[in-house]
């Protein structure tokens, strides 16, 4: 019941941040933008996240768990209904970005609140099932999407959210305890000044790199000033007393090894996510309604396998499923790749079911085997920073798949089915050298005390 409040206020905002891709197209009629100026909707909220979530670890020394849970939940809810409500692109983007600010708070928190609350016999299945609410988010979003447009216009999209925030909040107030110390620690506001510079112009030069292209001054530009700020963020961490994001958890090699393959994982499945709703639609020429059915058995499975994946580590430890996870996922990415215009429905569902049984079998042992490695106010330092790195890296795979899209569709002639087919061919082989690295990595997991 503790986690109730966090678990749907983490499915929410994981569902907002990858629902909205499948309504680009009629958000631009809606509001006669370009695709340019919509493509903000996604990468405003993903740069307001990438802002708050390094800061995760410092609320919460400053303020109780209720209190940050509360005020996340809210702030999404307010969003939520500017944005339905919205008369304008404007209103719609600040709605969007004010959700993004509820996202950042409760995200991280969820994991974090799990390592104080599970014992370290229970913890597997627990992540399992932290695991379960942040994958199964981008697997259904396109089909709730998708049904919603079909008989719907695009503020229901909004709408929806309300009422799963509205449980939540009462969730909050109900049952949720207070988790962490209040050490209410000095605060270095060049640290979260260079923080916020930082991390935004990361996500900010990725996004917009796929539609300004890679050689854009602009993109270039914030790019530099990201690398600058944040080596410059880095080294002030390492060196402070008190810093607010502890980097110095990077030296245990079982964190570092499995914070890295989530952020591969994320990556592997945000930029397959990202292109297989496009493929379907303009690929296959499939309506819209009927790209969301599509998709909703591979997002069932996705659900299921993350439960099941927590309990596997329990008994088996990370190296096994691991594994055995990034060998299935590059079976489903191997199928996708070689998708045809004419290939028949059943051919893609089976495809993505397989690429959703790998993936969560891969990310929720890694998740606990990097957790595991820390303990006490060390846990919440890392529930952040894997977050925060899973946010920037969903930002860079979605950019780089984009930006090969619209490669692979330039190099053949043909009907545009054809040309967006080899758009997502070449789109998919990004999807395939993440799952490949991500295996390779996965071999360096050192058995524990499970194996």
């Amino acid at each position: 019941m503790a986690m109730a409040a966090l678990m749907i206020g983490a499915f929410v905002g994981m569902l907002s941040e990858t629902s909205l891709n499948i309504a680009l197209p009629q958000l631009m009629d809606a509001f006669h933008v370009g695709s340019g100026t919509i493509q903000w909707l996604v990468t405003g909220y993903m740069l307001i996240i990438g802002i708050i979530l390094p800061l995760s670890s410092l609320l919460t020394k400053w303020f109780t768990t209720r209190q940050l849970v509360i005020s996340g939940l809210c702030a999404f809810l307010f969003g939520a209904i500017i944005s339905a409500l919205a008369p304008s692109f404007e209103i719609l983007l600040l709605g969007r970005m004010i959700q993004g600010v509820g996202t950042g708070i409760v995200l991280p928190l969820m994991f974090t609140v799990a390592m104080q609350i599970f014992p370290p016999n229970r913890l597997g299945a627990a992540m399992g099932v932290c695991a379960m609410v942040i994958m199964l988010a981008p697997a259904i979003g396109p089909t709730v999407t998708g049904l919603i447009l079909a008989k719907l216009s695009w503020n229901w999209i909004f709408w929806m959210f309300v009422p799963f925030l509205v449980v939540a909040i009462i969730f909050a107030f109900t049952s949720l305890k207070n988790t962490t110390e209040i050490t209410k620690p000095k605060i270095d506001y060049l640290s979260i000044i260079e923080s916020a510079i930082g991390f935004a112009s990361l996500v900010a030069s990725v996004s917009l790199a796929s539609d300004l292209g890679l050689t854009s001054p602009l993109v270039i530009g914030l790019f530099i000033l990201a690398i600058v700020v944040l080596v410059l963020y880095v080294h002030r961490q390492l060196m402070l007393e008190n810093p607010i994001l502890n980097l110095k958890i990077f030296s245990i090699p079982q964190f570092r090894t499995g914070a890295l393959l989530v952020m591969i994982d994320f990556g592997i499945i945000l930029s397959a996510m990202y292109l297989l709703p496009q493929f379907i639609q303009n690929g296959l020429s499939i309506a819209v309604a009927l790209t969301g059915i599509i998709m909703l058995p591979g997002g069932i499975i996705n659900a299921l396998t993350s439960a099941i994946a927590g309990r596997i580590y329990d008994s088996q430890g990370a190296k096994k499923p691991t594994i055995l996870g990034f060998i299935i996922a590059l079976i489903g990415a191997l199928m996708l790749a070689l998708a045809t215009p004419t290939a028949p429905v059943w051919y893609i569902i089976l495809a993505q079911i397989i690429l959703m049984i790998g993936c969560p079998l891969a990310m929720s042992p890694a998740q606990t085997y990097a957790l595991n490695a820390i303990q006490g106010p060390e846990s919440a330092d890392g529930s952040t920073i894997m977050n925060t790195l899973q946010q920037i890296v969903g930002a860079i795979a979605t950019a780089v798949a984009t930006i090969l899209l619209a490669a692979g569709q330039n190099t053949i002639a043909g009907s545009s089915a054809v040309k967006f087919t080899n758009g997502t061919h070449y789109g998919f082989y990004f999807t395939l050298v993440l799952i490949v690295i991500g295996l390779l990595l996965s071999l360096t997991i050192k058995e524990d005390q499970h194996s």
